[in-house]
C-alpha cells in the first residue's frame, strides 16, 4: 500500500516555468484531484477539463457529452497511477487549453492524510488570458507601460498582476480549509 505520492506539475508552453510540487494522498479520487489543482496553481474552477492517462480520458461527470470519458469521481488516484505510470495531463479550459503535465515523483515516506503543496514557482495566469500565447501577450502588454494596450489590460486585470508571485503558506492555507469543508 502506497503511503501518497510526490507530484511536480508543470504548466507546459511557459517560459520561465509555472510549477508546483505537491503530496497527495493514494486513495484521494480524480476529481479531488482536480479540485487540488484548481487551488494549488491559483485557478478558479471556471472552465472545464479532463484528465489523460495512458489513452483514457477521466472527466466531470456532469459532462456527458464525451461517450469515451470515465467519471473522475469514481477513479481513485492510486487505480491510475501503477508502478509503470510516472506522467500524465490535466487540461484545464478547453478554449485557452491550459495544459499540464504531471509527474510521479516518487512516493511519500510517510503516510499522506492532506494535500499539500511543497515547493513552487511563479503565478498563475489570470483566467480567460488566451492560452498560452495569450499570456505571453499580457506580459509583454504589462511590461511596456507605452504600449497602446497596456491601460486597458490593467482594468480588465483589475490592477496590478505580479507574474513572479507565489504564496507557499496561503496555497496550503486554501487547500487545508477546502479539505475540513469540501468544494
Amino acid at each position: 500500500m502506497k503511503n501518497g505520492y510526490v507530484l511536480r506539475i508543470d504548466l507546459d508552453f511557459i517560459k520561465p516555468p509555472i510549477w508546483r510540487r505537491m503530496e497527495v494522498p493514494p486513495n484521494m479520487t480524480l476529481g479531488q484531484l482536480h479540485f487540488a489543482l484548481q487551488l494549488a496553481m491559483g485557478w478558479e474552477n471556471a472552465h472545464m477539463h479532463l484528465f489523460q492517462v495512458e489513452g483514457q480520458d477521466y472527466g466531470d461527470k456532469e459532462l456527458d457529452d464525451f461517450d469515451e470519458r470515465v467519471n473522475e469521481d469514481w477513479i481513485m488516484l492510486k487505480r491510475v497511477l501503477r508502478d509503470d505510470v510516472r506522467k500524465f495531463h490535466y487540461l484545464y479550459d478547453f478554449g485557452d487549453d491550459w495544459s499540464h503535465t504531471i509527474k510521479v515523483e516518487g512516493e511519500s515516506k510517510s503516510k499522506v492524510h492532506q494535500i499539500r503543496v511543497l515547493k513552487g514557482k511563479r503565478a498563475c495566469p489570470p483566467e480567460d488570458c488566451g492560452g498560452h500565447w495569450g499570456y505571453e501577450h499580457l506580459l509583454d502588454v504589462l511590461a511596456d507601460p507605452h504600449h497602446q494596450e497596456h491601460a486597458s489590460m490593467k482594468e480588465w486585470l483589475g490592477g496590478e498582476f505580479d507574474p513572479e508571485a507565489f504564496d507557499l503558506d496561503a496555497i496550503n492555507e486554501r487547500l487545508l480549509r477546502w479539505q475540513l469543508t469540501g468544494p
